[in-house]
């Protein structure tokens, strides 16, 4: 059996809070690094803001040891 494959590039949306900037942190920890600028957004009622994470093959290669 065979795991899965971490995906090497994600997008992460979500209103601007302190549970958006642990889900950032956690896939720091996991090898992901930030890619790009954030964006932010207002919807009418709350800032949304993306980070895009990106998972090179070295960091794959230390994740999977």
């Amino acid at each position: 059996m065979t795991q899965e494959q971490p995906l090497r590039y994600r997008l992460i949306t979500g209103p601007d809070d302190a549970t958006f900037c642990e889900r950032i942190s956690a896939l720091l920890e996991q090898g992901y690094r930030l890619y790009g600028s954030p964006a932010v957004t207002f919807d009418g009622t709350d800032v949304i803001a993306a980070q895009a994470v990106v998972l090179d093959d070295r960091s794959a290669r230390i994740r999977e040891a």
